[in-house]
């Protein structure tokens, strides 16, 4: 397998908020190029990638900002030269925006946030990007945003009680949406409820019971993995 070239657009508020994600795909084999999105940068010449990662956001993806104008142009562009994508969290929300309209977010009244257990569909255990997850996958779900589970263009893979598209395909692109966060391994996470546990408890989650419950989640971070597996083997 040849090596490919991976576009990390990171929509964090810091610089440096994307490397733990840029170095897991270094490790599986991807050269990886990270570009703060949230700061304006953007690709010049798209030819130079074949795939591209979009990370989470403290932002919503229907927020009038300049970049996020600019991501979701790009994300059409991207679409439309066929390149794979894979969004998590504000990612998945914005490819959603993007490739199927901005009525598709919204905003719940209340926060969904925890580990959970999220079934796949008849979709989801069938589709390759879940294809080494049996029946249900465990990962930190935390949001306010939420992608709707109704429109044509979107395949539903995997859901939630509260939440009917945690993990969604755009048609039969290889262009994935997962609401959760396969990427945080536990240390990462403590240090997020740590440093977060202001917001975390104004969403009504037990920071104490997160801790507790932080795991490495490698059974979510077979996504990741799948993705770039699925980037490896393209001619």
């Amino acid at each position: 397998m040849n090596s490919k070239h991976l576009l990390i657009l990171h929509n964090g508020t810091t610089a440096d908020g994307a490397n733990h994600i840029e170095n897991q795909f270094k490790q599986i084999g991807l050269t990886v190029t990270t570009m703060w999105a949230a700061n304006n940068q953007f690709p010049a010449d798209i030819s130079l990638f074949n795939g591209c990662f979009l990370t989470g956001s403290p932002h919503g993806a229907y927020e009038d900002i300049d970049w996020i104008h600019q991501e979701h142009e790009l994300i059409q562009t991207l679409a439309n030269n066929h390149m794979p994508m894979l969004g998590v969290c504000f990612g998945s929300q914005i490819l959603a925006s993007a490739l199927c309209g901005r009525d598709q977010l919204f905003r719940r009244d209340h926060c969904e946030v925890g580990f959970l257990d999220l079934p796949l569909t008849a979709a989801g255990q069938q589709d390759p990007l879940l294809s080494k997850i049996k029946d249900e996958v465990n990962m930190l779900v935390w949001h306010n945003d939420e992608v709707r589970a109704d429109h044509a263009d979107m395949v539903i893979l995997a859901s939630s009680e509260q939440c009917p598209n945690q993990i969604w395909r755009f048609r039969d692109r290889p262009i994935w949406g997962i609401q959760g966060h396969p990427e945080l391994a536990r240390t990462n996470a403590i240090h997020l409820f740590k440093t977060e546990q202001t917001v975390f408890e104004q969403d009504g989650a037990d920071v104490d019971q997160l801790i507790a419950d932080a795991h490495d989640a490698p059974e979510a971070k077979t996504l990741l993995h799948r993705f770039a597996e699925i980037l490896l083997e393209e001619g």
